[in-house]
């Protein structure tokens, strides 16, 4: 087991037994997620933004418009902290004050840089691709150099993360265990439905197979 460094920042300070610096795990969460939080500070002013993600070995990728104010100045290696929460279910306890959530989440620290190199940008965005759904590069058309210059690319390195995750039944107080109240877990997972095609798209085209395999829940998402 290869475990990410203990920072000051990475070491939980409640419940501490739920959290893990574990590599492996740490990657099975990024790898199941689609969104990130970006929280970073600018102008004196605290801000999170939601933004898709990628992970490709010891790195975090984000992107988006070369226009996006959070792009640019996190472009310029400051603080940032990405979070990114799976939730796996509803913890109802017999009191109101034990309910909880089933969940998995990381948490990264960390400065990003912004990779300038057309071949590892489009490296980073066929990665970001293929991580939304395997096999959709192959098809489409890819980015222009128009394209590349207005995207803007980030990588940040994942030596300073950690994990927390909750699971198993309500924990309640032993006096109300005795409480004539339902209590358990009310599990959740993401699921895709059928695809709907664009109004647009000529009857003869066939939905691609990674499509009906989202569908199916064949592809690595939960």
């Amino acid at each position: 087991m290869t475990s990410i460094p203990q920072t000051p920042r990475t070491t939980l300070k409640r419940l501490p037994q739920r959290g893990s610096h574990d590599r492996e795990l740490i990657n099975r969460i990024l790898d199941e997620g689609f969104i990130c939080h970006v929280g970073f500070i600018i102008d004196g002013q605290p801000v999170v933004i939601p933004t898709g993600y990628a992970r490709a070995g010891d790195n975090l990728f984000i992107h988006g418009s070369q226009a996006s104010r959070m792009l640019r100045r996190l472009a310029d290696a400051i603080d940032v902290c990405v979070t990114i929460t799976l939730i796996d279910g509803l913890v109802l306890a017999r009191s109101a004050f034990h309910h909880s959530m089933n969940y998995r989440s990381v948490v990264v620290f960390g400065r990003a840089t912004a990779i300038d190199h057309q071949a590892e940008k489009f490296r980073a965005l066929r990665i970001l691709s293929e991580h939304i759904i395997p096999g959709r590069w192959a098809e489409v058309r890819e980015p222009s150099d128009r394209e590349l210059q207005l995207t803007t690319v980030l990588s940040l390195p994942l030596a300073e993360a950690s994990a927390k995750i909750r699971t198993g039944p309500p924990l309640d107080d032993e006096a109300d265990y005795d409480l004539p109240v339902w209590a358990g877990v009310i599990p959740l997972r993401m699921i895709a439905e059928a695809p709907i095609a664009d109004p647009r798209l000529p009857s003869s085209i066939l939905v691609s197979k990674y499509a009906s395999e989202y569908e199916r829940g064949n592809i690595r998402k939960a």
